[in-house]
């Protein structure tokens, strides 16, 4: 059977929204791997300087999956636009994705400092910061977006 063009872009379309719905899910598997291995950092407590470098590695790791997860999340639901992380986060924080729009902008600007500073001082700043604050953002996320996920599967 011979389908009409425009029947042929309307399979098209569905076919690519649930390519971006899979991709998401993918992306946030592998967030959720991510953030494991993040938790076991956290869950240490007292970190020797070593430890501090694989938490923060872990951190940027983390950082990089959820804005992307937040990325294809957004374009799976026809947010166009977003070439970065404050794009993605800004979006992510317009539709109540993500609470604490503030942090996710300093976990930004954190992970840019890391990929560019190589100061003790520093470093101790950011590890505070991401066991103090940006692991509980990372855990919330997770769990917004479970509930997504969920919610899908029914």
């Amino acid at each position: 059977m011979v389908m009409p063009f425009f029947m042929l872009e309307f399979v098209s379309e569905v076919n690519t929204m649930k390519n971006n719905d899979v991709r998401w899910i993918q992306r946030f598997a592998n967030y959720q791997k991510a953030l494991k291995r993040l938790s076991k950092f956290i869950e240490k407590g007292e970190l020797n300087e070593l430890e501090e470098q694989g938490l923060i590695q872990s951190f940027e790791y983390t950082h990089e999956l959820a804005w992307n997860t937040l990325k294809d999340f957004l374009e799976s639901r026809g947010n166009e636009k977003i070439y970065g992380s404050k794009d993605a986060t800004r979006k992510a924080f317009k539709l109540n994705l993500i609470e604490g729009g503030e942090t996710w902008m300093d976990m930004i600007q954190s992970r840019n400092e890391t990929s560019h500073t190589y100061n003790n001082e520093v470093s101790k700043k950011i590890a505070n910061n991401i066991i103090g604050r940006y692991y509980p953002e990372f855990v919330e996320l997770e769990t917004k977006l479970k509930d997504l996920v969920n919610k899908e599967n029914k």
